[in-house]
């Protein structure tokens, strides 16, 4: 069975109601995740990626577009056990997305209660189908599909889906960086190793801790999570492009810049223009090659260690440099904000105005003092001239970042660089928010699956509130978000040869007492129809 893809078009469905001319009406919820399913339908996205899915099987009786559908349909609802996926139907929006083919509201013949009926996919059910496939196939496809292709498939659709949609900004900033996924104590977690973390959750070194920092560190079974993400200068949003998952001892570095030069490969030169990482990531042959091949500049933190950083800081100890100022992004003048009521603009004018009279008008701390220092080559893995930009502390060395790039900006570097602190909280979002490691097995298949769909749900989630311009959302935890996103009205959904539309109730009630004949004969018999499916549908349900 192919995709089915319902477009919304309330003309022509208000023409057709008042012919007589309907497949299907039901109540519904105007949800969210309805919202959702038709985005990623009307644009094509649904059908590219269930086509590309890597699992290829021989007899294909349940169609691949539904189980990406509903995998995603699970990320969203923080359900990460494929059992849940009954309560996921019933209570979401994926079958008002997917249209009555695959699944509409019943009534069960003994408790009197409206359930759903599914018409599946084959005849092999002894009873009627309340969902529209199986959890346990869902479980087996995620099972089957191996990890590294899993992985291919998501870094390759999701590059190509943000070129079709141009959805990259033009300022080209990405962000790479590396997390460990925490599991639990089990060692039947294929791959994975156990490391000390201290408090913070950072790895050390036994070696190197005193004793009483010790006993603050623990030992935690874990994998590491390796992505490389698009965002811009506001953090309107956070695309995962490209991941890695594997062991928590292989090293983040060269991981990062073989996922950057594949997603290169795919986008083609000029979507990557900065790429910010942490100290981690210092690699002068990768960073080159970026430079010089892909045209890409790469922005990084120095160690204390590092020979560039003195070369910097020997030239500024030789003589009179020019400091800029710089201020930190939270403390510089907003957006302007959205339009406010003259009276309330008038009264906080008035109220700052005798906070300053009265000396409790807190003033901006001090710009702090940046400069920068161009063609510096003392750094023998990178055979291209670096950059570095200083910044004054007061009682210690000043501290440096280093780019690739050539310019005397020293603020700009800072601003830009300011970006890479805030994938930490998307990291924690996606881990507790969106229930990323409570993983219910410890197959590798399994963990790679939830993984991926979790970062391909959060990414097209982002791009539907960039495109509808709602990207003030996007910041939210999932939980918050749902909250923004609740059902906001009950309509009276109608179907007709694959285009639907929304009614509230006033808006249909007046369309059928308008409705003359022959439109309203032929209606009153669809109804009648519908009426003993919704009553008789199912013929062998399951016993309650």
């Amino acid at each position: 069975m192919n995709l089915l893809v319902f477009q919304e078009d309330k003309a022509y469905i208000k023409r057709c109601l008042e012919n007589g001319e309907v497949d299907h009406m039901e109540v519904a919820s105007e949800a969210a995740e309805t919202e959702f399913f038709e985005y990623i339908n009307s644009r094509g996205i649904l059908q590219q990626l269930s086509g590309t899915y890597p699992l290829k099987r021989k007899k294909e009786e349940v169609p691949m577009w539904l189980y990406v559908a509903s995998d995603i349909s699970l990320r969203l609802h923080g359900m990460q056990s494929f059992h849940g996926y009954p309560l996921v139907v019933r209570t979401g929006g994926l079958i008002n997305a997917l249209g009555p083919s695959v699944g509409k509201k019943v009534m069960h013949p003994e408790t009197g209660q409206v359930t759903l009926h599914c018409p599946g996919f084959n005849s092999k059910n002894k009873y009627d189908r309340q969902t529209p496939c199986d959890q346990d196939w869902l479980r087996k496809v995620a099972r089957r599909t191996p990890a590294d292709k899993l992985l291919t498939w998501h870094n390759t659709q999701m590059p190509l889906l943000l070129k079709q949609q141009k959805l990259f900004d033009p300022e080209g900033i990405f962000v790479g960086d590396a997390s460990y996924v925490f599991i639990p104590d089990n060692e039947n977690y294929e791959g994975s190793v156990v490391l000390l973390f201290d408090e913070h959750n950072h790895p050390a070194k036994k070696e190197d801790l005193t004793p009483e920092q010790l006993k603050r560190c623990s030992y935690k079974r874990c994998y590491k999570w390796v992505s490389l993400i698009h965002t811009n200068r506001n953090s309107e949003f956070f695309f995962f492009v490209a991941m890695r998952l594997g062991s928590g001892k292989d090293h983040e570095c060269p991981i990062l810049y073989r996922l950057v030069d594949d997603f290169l490969k795919i986008v083609g030169r000029g979507i990557i223009k900065w790429l910010l990482v942490d100290r981690g990531f210092l690699d002068g042959e990768s960073m080159g090659h970026l430079k010089q091949e892909w045209g890409v500049d790469t922005i990084s933190g120095l160690k204390s260690n590092m020979a560039v950083l003195e070369d910097a800081r020997g030239l500024l100890r030789m003589g009179k440099v020019d400091w800029q100022d710089y201020r930190p992004a939270e403390l510089k003048s907003p957006l302007p904000p959205s339009p406010k009521p003259e009276s309330i603009v008038r009264r906080e004018q008035v109220r700052q105005h005798t906070l300053k009279e009265r000396g409790r008008w807190p003033e901006p701390p001090p710009p702090e003092k940046v400069v920068v220092f161009n063609d510096l080559t003392s750094w023998d893995a990178c055979l291209i001239p670096l950059t570095v930009a200083l910044t004054d502390r007061e009682n210690k060395p000043p501290w440096g970042l280093v780019t690739t790039a050539h310019t005397q900006d020293g603020p700009f570097l800072r601003d830009i660089y300011h970006i890479r602190g805030t994938i930490e909280e998307r990291h924690r979002q996606t881990k507790l928010f969106w229930d990323l490691t409570g993983f219910h097995s410890p197959n590798f298949n399994l963990v790679t699956n939830q993984v991926v769909f979790v970062g391909l749900s959060y990414t097209l989630l982002q791009m539907q509130l960039l495109d509808e311009n709602r990207s003030e959302l996007n910041k939210m935890t999932r939980t918050s978000l749902k909250g923004q996103l609740l059902p906001y009205s009950n309509h009276i959904l109608v179907y007709y040869k694959q285009y639907f539309a929304f009614f509230n109730v006033p808006e249909y009630t007046n369309i059928i007492m308008d409705i003359v004949e022959p439109g309203k004969s032929k209606l009153r018999k669809r109804v009648r129809k519908l009426q003993r499916e919704f009553l008789h549908d199912l013929r062998n349900p399951r016993a309650p």
